[in-house]
């Protein structure tokens, strides 16, 4: 028995990691693929951009902002690079968002549970950095100069 617990704890930092990989590589991939990838398609394809401006500065600007916490923002989150300010923007977005359809559109919690998991994932990712298994710790200890 003390075995098995010496294995599963004897290592933390490496789990630790891991496991922070996964979650910024499982909430990229999905945010890029649902969202992200859609409305950076539109921009640079110069199809009319029909959005809702929850924070009252243009639908198109609120477009832009989205595309680009959702699409470059998702890329950077992937990537572990500039992982604090990446996931910075991707809690103010979702906070817009979950704000947006709570209160001015009156969805219920089956609207919102997505979009609360999508904003606390990246709050707690804000939090805890992108761990070891990033571009950002290579960066940090000079071995990408």
């Amino acid at each position: 028995m003390k075995r098995a617990l010496n294995f599963l704890t004897r290592d933390w930092s490496l789990g630790h990691d891991t496991g922070l990989l996964i979650l910024r590589l499982v909430f990229g991939l999905v945010l890029i693929y649902g969202h992200g990838f859609e409305k950076l398609t539109v921009i640079f394809s110069g199809q009319e951009i029909q959005f809702m401006d929850p924070i009252g500065i243009g639908a198109s600007a609120s477009y832009y902002l989205a595309a680009f916490a959702e699409g470059i923002c998702g890329m950077l989150l992937i990537l572990g690079l500039f992982s604090r300010i990446a996931t910075s923007i991707l809690s103010m977005n979702f906070l817009v968002i979950f704000i947006f359809h709570a209160f001015m559109l009156g969805d219920g919690f089956a609207i919102l549970e997505l979009r609360f998991f999508y904003l606390f994932s990246f709050i707690a990712l804000t939090l805890t950095g992108p761990g070891k298994l990033s571009l950002d710790y290579l960066w940090l200890r000079g071995k990408l100069n």
